[in-house]
Formats: C-alpha cells, sequence, structure tokens
C-alpha cells in the first residue's frame, strides 16, 4: 500500500540546519546530502515499514532510517508517513528527553 510523504515543521527545519552546517564546509555536499535524505525519505511510500522501531521510545509507529550517520525519525499513519526529525546519529532520543 503506498503512502503519502509528509514532513513535519521540525523536521524541514532540522533538514536545513544541517544543510547549512554542511555548506560552511562545501555547498556541494550539503545539496548531495539534502538529495540523499529526501530520497530516502520519498521511497517511504511503498516501504515504510523498513526501518527500525527506535529503540528508545519502542512504539511500532516510530521508526528510522540512518543516512549517512543521520537519523530519519518518521512516523507510520493511515496513508501516510510523517517525517519527524532528521538528527545526528550519536543524538540519544531518551537523554535529550532528560
Amino acid at each position: 500500500m503506498a503512502r503519502q510523504v509528509k514532513w513535519s515543521q521540525e523536521a524541514a527545519t532540522d533538514l536545513e540546519a544541517i544543510a547549512e552546517y554542511i555548506s560552511k564546509d562545501s555547498p556541494y555536499y550539503a545539496a548531495a546530502f539534502v538529495e540523499e535524505i529526501l530520497a530516502a525519505a520519498n521511497s517511504l511510500d511503498v516501504f515504510s515499514e523498513r526501518g527500525r522501531v527506535v529503540p528508545e521510545v519502542c512504539e511500532d509507529t516510530i521508526r528510522e532510517l540512518f543516512v549517512k550517520g543521520y537519523r530519519l525519525l518518521y512516523k507510520l499513519g493511515d496513508g501516510f508517513v510523517l517525517v519527524l526529525a532528521v538528527i545526528h546519529g550519536r543524538r540519544d532520543l531518551g537523554r535529550a528527553e532528560k
């Protein structure tokens, strides 16, 4: 079943901030990173359940993909996938909430 891929405002802001940071060293790599993240997110329309369940959350509908050291967090819904955040791969969500 194909799902519509949507982005939360927070996730879009995360991606913009990461691209801006990378572009300080290389605008080329920043653009390539954004393209890779967008491609991974767009692929969730058909393969939405392939990501692992986020360990800090342990909820079947909250999943993640790893892209170039970053975590693409998303939520499965009825007929849609909502991209929740793009965060650094070493970030522990359990510690961030405390």
